[in-house]
């Protein structure tokens, strides 16, 4: 018989490689300190050997969210490539150690090695991270087998995958492979020059292919190249059925054809905010997938970015369903 999953993401799988450094070594090094770049193979090499001390954890932003969601109970699976290395194989198990079903063999002579990013955390806190993006960026159509799309009641793309041709016919097979079997595809932007690079394209997938949208403001805005956020929501809501915006302390707006919802937030001083909107989506999905209304799931939401932000690191530490319980939520 068949696996059915609940959530099902497509994403960047990335390896989130940590340590402390201080000023001096930036600067020996070149980083440019609280900031997140893009490099090369070399430039990647010699920052890892460089690293001392270092920690991994599997990353990558759907990723993140698909280990959110699955801490919260879903059955989940993951859909990226690593390379059969090292760090590929460390992916690999540690994803499937969090009950995550990371569908992909390792790529067993890869032209390109897992991807990472170094994350390099001064004595003030600030995170200089430098990502090297490797074999994830290849990912096809012959990567997503649709035993799994077409058994997903959820199914979430990760908007950077969509810079490649290759990335954006697996998103369009995947979401329709999903659709097609009566579950519901939905995207989250990622990164609004992404959608600057492939406007046309990324609005013909979303009208087309999606369900439901997911995205801060900037990346809301950049749909339709407007600066008020009112118009980019309605012009949105009017080629995809439903629309979440997260608007940090400012809260939440889930749109649902004309109909429109503000749900605010609790604020608080974030320890480290990075994962934030990878979390909320772990909390909406979750509802989402659980049959909650729009409201609710946008509460979820929230709760999951609180916690997320109350630490250093993506992923929940805490019992996130012992909060949701406290809340009423569950």
């Amino acid at each position: 018989m068949k696996k059915t999953y609940d959530l099902v993401g497509i994403g960047n799988a990335v390896v989130d490689v940590i340590s402390q450094a201080d000023d001096s070594f930036l600067d020996t090094m070149g980083i440019e300190k609280g900031i997140m770049q893009l490099i090369e193979r070399d430039r990647a090499e010699v920052l890892y050997a460089a690293m001392e001390g270092r920690v991994q954890t599997p990353g990558g932003s759907v990723a993140n969210t698909i280990a959110g969601a699955g801490a919260l109970g879903l059955d989940t699976a993951f859909i990226g490539r690593v390379n059969d290395d090292a760090l590929g194989r460390f992916y690999a198990r540690a994803m499937t150690d969090h009950g995550i079903h990371f569908v992909n063999d390792p790529v067993a002579g890869g032209a390109e090695p897992t991807s990472r990013s170094m994350i390099f955390v001064s004595p003030d806190g600030e995170r200089s991270m430098n990502t090297y993006l490797g074999i994830s960026t290849g990912l096809s159509s012959q990567d997503v087998p649709q035993a799994v799309t077409g058994n997903a009641k959820l199914m979430f793309l990760e908007g950077y995958l969509f810079d490649h041709d290759a990335g954006k016919t697996a998103f369009r097979e995947a979401a329709r492979s999903t659709r097609a079997a009566g579950g519901r595809a939905g995207i989250a932007i990622s990164d609004p020059f992404c959608v600057d690079r492939h406007r046309g394209d990324f609005l013909s997938l979303i009208q087309h292919d999606l369900d439901f949208v997911i995205g801060n403001e900037a990346e809301i805005q950049s749909l339709f190249e407007t600066k008020h956020l009112d118009d980019a929501l309605m012009l949105t809501a009017g080629i995809c059925g439903l629309v979440v915006c997260t608007r940090s302390g400012d809260g939440v707006t889930v749109m649902e054809g004309t109909s429109r919802i503000d749900i605010p937030v609790q604020k608080v001083t974030p320890v480290d905010a990075t994962g934030a909107g990878d979390q909320f989506a772990a909390g909406f999905l979750f509802g989402m997938a659980t049959g909650r209304d729009l409201e609710t799931c946008a509460r979820i939401g929230n709760v999951c970015a609180r916690e997320v932000i109350s630490h250093i690191g993506p992923r929940p530490e805490a019992d996130v369903r012992q909060l949701l319980a406290a809340e009423g939520l569950l």
